[in-house]
This record gives C-alpha cells, structure tokens and sequence, in this order.
C-alpha cells in the first residue's frame, strides 16, 4: 500500500516542473520586454542560456539558468532544480550529449560541459553560496547530491 506522501510525489513532481516552466518563460519575457536591459544578471550572478540536445527527442532544448561562478570564459551552472530530488532535464541533456552552447547577452558560443570532480565542487562551493546562499538552502531540502557542472570553451 503506498503511503500518502509517495502517492502525492508524481503531482508534487508536476507542479515542480510546471513551476521551473514558468520561471524560464518569466525569465525570457523579461529579457524580450526590456530589449535585453534586464535579466542578463540576477543579483552578482550572470545569467546564460543553456542550449542542449534533448537526450530522448534529439531536438535542441534551451534554459534560462545563473552561472554563480565566472571567469576566463569558463562558467559553472548548479543543477539544484530549487532542491528538488531530481536532476534538472538540462543536466540529464547535457550527460548524454556535453557538446552544449551558452548564450551570453545575446552571444551564442560552443562549450563542453563536464561534471565537476569532488575536489573542483569542493572548492567551487563557498564561491558559489557566496554568490547565492539559496544553494545552500537547496542542498540542505534534497538527500540528491546537487551536482555542479563546468562549461569551457570549444573551438
């Protein structure tokens, strides 16, 4: 017999997805209102976006995400889903194909992305609760190790 929280888990799952939809559409709208004068940065973050191949439809997928920490073309992207215990579709995307672009304030360039090891997320991490402690808050609701994912530049 499933207990009640297991038989509220697929609607608790929907509502999460519809939600983080719906943050990227506000997102987009924002930056298509405004000429792109807002939303290219949230806070000190830089937003991107994050252009994958869909693992199952092999059709391109895009995402509105922050990259906390930045420097020497180099941009690290937290798959938190807000503290979610499942890993965001671009993440799973990007395992399966890590051949990805960003688009940084209307600029479209190629990068690989890769998994960060546990002594990069090690140091990574203070650098990126610095930059939004929400992260912490995310880790500490999810049993899910939250990964953190390195873009660098491809030719």
């Amino acid at each position: 017999m499933n207990s009640g929280k297991t038989a509220r888990r697929p609607l608790r799952n929907l509502v999460t997805d519809i939600g983080m939809r719906a943050m990227n559409g506000g997102h987009r709208m924002l930056l298509a209102v405004t000429g792109g004068r807002l939303g290219w940065t949230i806070g000190t973050m830089q937003t991107v976006e994050l252009h994958t191949i869909g693992r199952s439809s092999g059709l391109r997928r895009s995402t509105m995400l922050t990259a906390p920490v930045h420097g020497g073309g180099r941009y690290v992207l937290v798959a938190s889903k807000g503290g979610d215990d499942r890993n965001p579709f671009w993440y799973l995307n990007l395992l399966a194909q890590p051949d990805v672009e960003l688009t940084i304030r209307t600029v479209t360039r190629p990068f690989r992305a890769r998994v960060a090891s546990s002594a990069e997320k090690a140091e990574l991490w203070p650098r990126i609760i610095a930059a939004y402690s929400g992260y912490g808050a995310y880790q500490d609701k999810t049993e899910r190790e939250i990964p953190v994912v390195i873009c660098e530049p491809r030719p």
